[in-house]
């Protein structure tokens, strides 16, 4: 049966172009995916990109490596790399993202996935591979990454010193105390002389040093 080869890609994004490769043996391949798109053996995520049907899926779906591969370059950050790390209490559905391109929201069938822009000499500092139980692997945010791209993404962020800073840290976002005692201040430093919100990431490394 076709659409059992299609359960080799697991839970992994298929390409429009991969899907023709499949049905190279079809006159009309696009009548194909339709159709598999009507009966659900198919999940647009996005024009041209799809994910298997829960019937046919290996696996559980990575919501980080749908963002990954939604619109890129991405990487995981913000509130949901926060809690993926356990820094904050909150679940977090939508899966937050930074971008060295414009700000885009996509919404589809598995979620809604937001993509915030960064400047470009910070969007890959910080960055990592993290992977589900399962093996999967995407990019994400580290720690440090996902806090300072939410101090520098935060709107009118007002903070006049230490104290207005662990407010935020601490009251608005709820952060855990503990995890920021072993963040790596390095990281922060290089946000900090960025040149962007400096005041603010510059308040953010003075609070991290009491903790350390």
């Amino acid at each position: 049966m076709l659409e059992s080869k299609l359960s080799a890609y697991a839970s992994v994004p298929i390409s429009h172009g991969v899907l023709i490769s499949l049905l190279r043996d079809y006159r009309r391949p696009n009548d194909k995916i339709a159709d598999w798109l009507a009966k659900g053996v198919l999940i647009p995520l996005r024009r041209g990109l799809y994910l298997v049907g829960t019937e046919w899926r290996r696996g559980t779906v990575a919501l980080p490596l749908i963002a990954n591969h939604l619109y890129g370059p991405s990487c995981v950050s913000l509130d949901y790399a926060l809690a993926w790390h356990g820094m904050i209490p909150e679940h977090v559905v939508e899966v937050t993202s930074v971008s060295s391109r414009r700000s885009r929201v996509i919404e589809n069938p598995i979620g809604r996935f937001s993509y915030s822009t960064v400047p470009a000499k910070l969007y890959s500092v910080g960055m990592m591979m993290e992977s589900t139980a399962e093996g999967v692997s995407f990019l994400m945010a580290g720690p440090e990454k996902a806090l300072c791209d939410k101090v520098l993404l935060t709107r009118h962020l007002m903070v006049s010193g230490v104290a207005s800073m662990q407010r935020f840290l601490f009251d608005d976002l709820r952060i855990d105390p503990d995890t920021l005692s072993r963040v790596d201040l390095s990281l922060i430093e290089v946000y900090a002389v960025s040149g962007f919100k400096p005041r603010q990431l510059l308040t953010l490394l003075r609070v991290l040093e009491r903790l350390q």
